[in-house]
């Protein structure tokens, strides 16, 4: 049998919780809601920080971003550190990328034997938290809510500028493929920037909200005075103080983001659709995820950076070959295990070939929802922080930590919601002090704490620098040569050939029935 083709697409900032797939039928996705009709959704997907840069390297190297260090969106992710790519590779597989990454360094590749499109957000230090700045919270990327009461719709943007370009790059990278007599199996990597803020979807998606119930957020805005410790800081982050969102600026934001999702979920109808084009489909695991959610008013908050659910919730959804169709499976899973569950793929079973510790499992073997062993750590060491936080689920236990506030610790059974914090509760202790350990034995918090104070000196000193003089930049432009697609040099005998060539299916040259220059 033909080794089967592996095709991720990543929206970025994507909460599970507006999908039908997840109970919560917000969004338009009739693409996405036929995926999970035809696969597995795994309805407790979490990402491992909340933030791009870092929960895409935990993706890519099954591990946790602090042990590769990426801290945050301003930190290298060094090449010397194995991905998913390299490890398909060595398998035998082609890899390539579309779309956004978020690669901090001179490497922009990874692993990836071709990347089809350059990245959207900065791959320098710009973005290098600085934990020393104590007075006032703040984020690198200047984040407001200007994309709250800016919100709407558009004609155009540099957000559908880029996805467009990206569906476009892989759709034909699919037929490419087809085209092609190279016989490796491929593994494509498409991440499109939408929904991601700024909350404007393009016209067509925004009108099909028209008339259209946009509920409100679950959790209302909560006082900054009745916040947590970590909340206040983070309503510091994004500059919260200078707005007072309004109600319809509430109501287009959500309509906005849910278009964006609409749109999204377009372009995967559109990917599987050219698979099947290509006679591929029933050959190929398809993966949808995303790099984080997005609080989208939940509370009062908007965009990621914090420990509550809409901000960790990611969707997971898989179908491929021996995949169980409409499938939910409630043991836990994240992006850490998706690097094993593509090598384990690629291999035709378990692969055990690692070069450096791995902490994701496959997601091709679950552990029982009841076990211990069903557990999620999630980290965050970026804004609105003064040290490493860490989150640990246990089933559906959540308990968050970081030195300077007070624990948090909630039941998502009893508490979906995450409104009563029970981390004094005298009933929970003993569960609270066994996931508090399991917390301390997985980090070492005195030594994480130093490590990323020292990466942030030495990348903010680089970072400045650099500005006193010529400043390049660890930039990315794909390989483009028109003359090997096009017919553009005067060499082909027939440009007739030239286009045969570039036909799928393809239809052999037809020879002439009275030839010139035959005998008679």
């Amino acid at each position: 049998m033909t080794r089967p083709n592996i095709l991720v697409i990543q929206a970025d900032q994507m909460t599970a919780l507006c999908l039908s797939a997840y109970g919560k039928p917000y969004a338009i996705t009739p693409n996405i809601d036929k995926m999970a009709e035809n696969g597995t959704t795994f309805t407790n997907g979490y990402c491992n920080n909340p933030v791009c840069g870092p929960s895409r390297a935990s993706m890519m190297t099954g591990r946790l971003p602090s042990d590769v260090g990426v801290f945050d969106n301003g930190a290298e992710f060094l090449p010397s550190e194995p991905t998913y790519a390299h490890y398909l590779r060595k398998l035998g597989y082609k890899t390539t990328l579309s779309g956004k990454m978020h690669f901090v360094g001179p490497d922009q590749l990874h692993g990836f034997e071709e990347r089809l499109t350059t990245d959207i957000y900065p791959s320098d230090f710009a973005w290098t938290m600085d934990w020393d700045k104590t007075d006032d919270a703040y984020a690198p990327s200047v984040m407001s809510l200007l994309s709250v009461v800016e919100s709407g719709h558009c004609e155009r943007n540099l957000q559908l500028d880029y996805d467009e370009e990206v569906f476009i790059a892989a759709r034909k990278e699919l037929y490419d493929h087809a085209r092609s007599s190279d016989e490796r199996p491929f593994m494509l990597h498409v991440s499109f920037t939408q929904p991601h803020n700024p909350f404007v979807a393009g016209r067509k998606y925004w009108d099909m909200y028209e008339g259209r119930d946009i509920p409100e957020p679950e959790v209302p805005f909560i006082p900054y005075e009745d916040r947590d410790p970590w909340s206040q800081r983070y309503f510091m982050t994004i500059r919260q103080d200078e707005f007072d969102i309004t109600p319809k600026q509430l109501e287009n934001s959500r309509r906005a983001y849910f278009a964006m999702v609409t749109h999204i979920d377009e372009l995967v109808g559109g990917l599987i659709e050219t698979l099947e084009s290509i006679g591929q489909l029933d050959n190929t695991f398809v993966f949808l995820v995303s790099d984080h959610g997005e609080m989208l008013g939940e509370r009062g908050m908007w965009f990621k950076f914090n420990p509550y659910e809409s901000s960790l919730r990611v969707p997971m959804i898989m179908q491929g070959p021996g995949v169980k169709a409409g499938h939910k499976e409630e043991a836990l899973a994240s992006l850490v295990d998706l690097m094993p569950t593509f090598a384990d793929i690629a291999n035709g079973g378990t692969f055990d070939g690692y070069v450096s510790p791995v902490d994701g499992r496959s997601l091709l073997e679950r552990p029982d929802p009841n076990s211990l062993e069903n557990r999620v750590f999630i980290e965050s060491t970026g804004e609105s922080l003064y040290g490493p936080a860490f989150i640990m689920i246990e089933g559906r236990k959540k308990l968050v930590y970081t030195r300077t506030d007070p624990k948090m610790f909630f039941d998502m059974d009893a508490d979906p919601l995450e409104l009563d914090n029970l981390a004094e509760a005298p009933e929970h202790q003993d569960q609270i002090n066994r996931m508090f350990t399991a917390m301390m034995e997985r980090w070492d918090e005195e030594a994480l704490e130093v490590r990323i104070r020292a990466s942030q000196k030495k990348r903010m000193f680089v970072h400045d620098a650099m500005k006193h003089g010529r400043f390049p930049t660890w930039d990315f432009g794909p390989e483009y040569d028109p003359g090997k697609v096009y017919v553009r040099g005067g060499t082909e005998p027939s440009t007739t050939a030239t286009k045969q060539r570039g036909r799928f299916p393809y239809v052999p040259v037809t020879p002439p029935q009275f030839p010139r220059g035959a005998k008679k």
